[in-house]
């Protein structure tokens, strides 16, 4: 099996028992476990969470997997952190995870061989997966996010709204270069760089399969509205339209429709975004 890296940043907001359950997720639960965990410490952070990086670096907390740190003077972003974290990764295909999700067991068994591909399959350039909402583990059963699984849908949905669940992608190193790297836009890094994987060619797919459990707390839905995200939005689509991934009237169209629900009180922004996801409840 091709080795693999995975990436995780980990910054002053993270929770310390949620990053060790993350990292649990990532390496001693797995059934196809990595080569290496590349983890940013984007920017200072709490004494709880230097002692989780002691444990991951002295490999208790990894079952023994290879583990580098980054470490980042200044909180600098999500977006330079994934930059300087991909430097950092030895191996071509890389995993992303997150500080506070929780990867399901077989994860990187089902995805990484789909990556490499065989035989039978091409090989692709990013896959990603389903998610489950959580808010606790004693209460794992929330919203499914499955989104398309073929190239062409995948395309279309991407004119309007992300394609992929970023927390659940894994993707090529080679791929991600070509079509620029993680560029800063607050929020929506992910997002454009996709689009741009998609622009330069990449081979893409979904699984419907959830991978990763998604965790959202109190002020998920709050987090999704407010100034700051509309700006990000409006930035977005703006680059959309200039890079020729959508036209003029598509942007407005997004503007409006996606802008607005960035506005609404958060009350009503988690019905009208499971509206938005087409998402199902796994009870």
């Amino acid at each position: 099996m091709t080795a693999f890296s995975v990436l995780l940043p980990v910054y002053a907001g993270d929770d310390p028992a949620f990053f060790a359950r993350a990292l649990r997720s990532v390496s001693t639960e797995q059934t196809l476990r990595p080569d290496e965990i590349v983890i940013v410490r984007d920017g200072e952070v709490s004494d709880g969470i230097e002692a989780v990086l002691d444990t991951a670096i002295d490999g208790s907390a990894v079952g023994g997997v290879p583990v580098t740190v980054v470490r980042i003077g200044h909180n600098r972003g999500l977006a330079a952190a994934l930059v300087e974290g991909l430097k950092a990764c030895r191996y071509e295909i890389v995993a992303r995870a997150d500080a506070d999700d929780i990867s399901l067991p077989r994860r990187f068994a089902t995805q990484i061989p789909l990556v490499v591909g065989g035989d039978d399959e091409e090989p692709l350039d990013l896959l990603g997966a389903a998610i489950q909402e959580f808010e606790s583990e004693a209460r794992p059963a929330g919203l499914v996010r499955e989104l398309p699984a073929e190239p062409e849908r995948i395309r279309r949905m991407a004119r309007f709204r992300d394609p992929f669940n970023h927390p659940t992608v894994v993707y090529r190193k080679a791929a991600v270069a070509r079509a620029g790297g993680y560029q800063p836009l607050s929020k929506m890094e992910d997002y454009w760089l996709f689009v741009r994987m998609l622009q330069t060619g990449s081979r893409v797919a979904n699984l419907a399969e959830p991978l990763v459990l998604y965790r959202v707390g109190a002020g998920a839905y709050q987090r999704r509205g407010g100034g700051e995200m509309l700006r990000s939005e409006i930035a977005l689509q703006r680059a959309f339209v200039a890079s020729g991934f959508i036209s003029r009237g598509q942007g407005l169209r997004n503007i409006v429709v996606r802008g607005g629900y960035r506005l609404v009180p958060t009350g009503v922004r988690r019905p009208v975004y499971r509206l938005m996801v087409g998402g199902r409840d796994d009870d």
